[in-house]
This record gives structure tokens, C-alpha cells and sequence, in this order.
């Protein structure tokens, strides 16, 4: 007769200095060995820039998150970036660092929310560019979430192949 359906609450809010441990265990789940991010520097992202660090509730658990910082002059291949050496809150441009979904949860639409979530918190910010690097397959997503492709990166990071994209929003 009928069919049962599973309600969920999702929610997002900005990260807390409480949320870091699963933000690790979400980021070691999506990234693979060097490319995943340590708790530490995920510490040191919410404590620095908690306004760029937005997380994903799904009836009450963190899910997935997505971390950025903002620069003047954005240069994705600089490795320091990530640990937020040059970042200003005031700067224009937001880089993405992470967006990761926790494993069990993909394949459910999370990551589009997210990401139209970040944009709009970053527009409702001031913010006119969002910057990111992405793997080769993830390059025609991101282009359907309206970035476009830059060039190849020159990073190196975690030994893979990576990709510039952009947006103005």
C-alpha cells in the first residue's frame, strides 16, 4: 500500500573547536592517506576561520563539511595556504581547502547542498570569487555547479593530478 518514509533534518551551521574529531574522521574517509588533511590543521581551520568552515547535520550528526580560507591573491598550488599562512577574512576571494561527506552518507545529494549553502553564505559575506582544486573526475561537477576550469595545478599535493576552477558569485 504505502511506502515508509525516512524523515531527515539537515542543518548547517558553522563549525565549533568541539566538531574537529569528526571533521578528521569524515576528512580521512573522503581523502586518501597525504591528500586528507590532519586533525590539527582541521583544529587550526575552525579556530582560525570558524565563518569558512561550514558543516552538514543530518538529524544531529555531522555528515560532511566543507572549509575554505580567503586571500587577496589566490595561488592554489601554495601549500601553506592550507595551514592558513596568508589567509585574510577580509580578502575577496574564498579558496576551498575540504569538502567531504562522510562515506555512508554520498551518493544522497549532501554535497549539492553544501556546496549552494557555501555559496550563498560566502555571497551573504561579500566574498565575488570562490577558488577551488579538484581531481580529474570531479572537474564536470564542479563545472555543473557553475565554476570554470583554469588550467591544471601546479600543486603536487598528496601525489595527485589537480585541477584550478573558479566562480565569480
Amino acid at each position: 500500500m504505502g511506502t515508509d518514509r525516512v524523515s531527515t533534518s539537515r542543518q548547517f551551521r558553522n563549525a565549533t573547536p568541539q566538531d574537529a574529531n569528526r571533521c578528521f574522521e569524515i576528512e580521512v574517509g573522503a581523502f586518501h592517506g597525504d591528500e586528507a588533511a590532519t586533525l590539527q590543521k582541521i583544529a587550526g581551520r575552525i579556530a582560525n576561520y570558524p565563518e569558512g568552515f561550514v558543516v552538514l547535520e543530518v538529524d544531529g550528526t555531522i555528515i560532511g563539511f566543507i572549509n575554505s580560507a580567503c586571500a587577496f591573491d589566490v595561488d592554489l598550488s601554495e601549500e601553506d595556504f592550507k595551514d592558513l599562512v596568508g589567509h585574510d577574512a577580509t580578502a575577496p576571494n574564498a579558496v576551498f581547502l575540504s569538502v567531504a561527506v562522510d562515506p555512508a552518507y554520498q551518493g544522497q545529494r549532501h554535497a549539492t547542498a553544501m556546496m549552494r549553502e557555501f555559496v550563498l553564505r560566502m555571497r551573504e559575506m561579500g566574498k565575488q570569487t570562490i577558488h577551488l582544486m579538484c581531481k580529474d573526475h570531479h572537474v564536470s561537477l564542479y563545472e555543473r555547479f557553475g565554476y570554470s576550469y583554469v588550467k591544471p595545478s601546479a600543486s603536487q599535493h598528496g601525489g595527485a593530478r589537480w585541477h584550478e576552477m573558479w566562480m565569480s558569485i
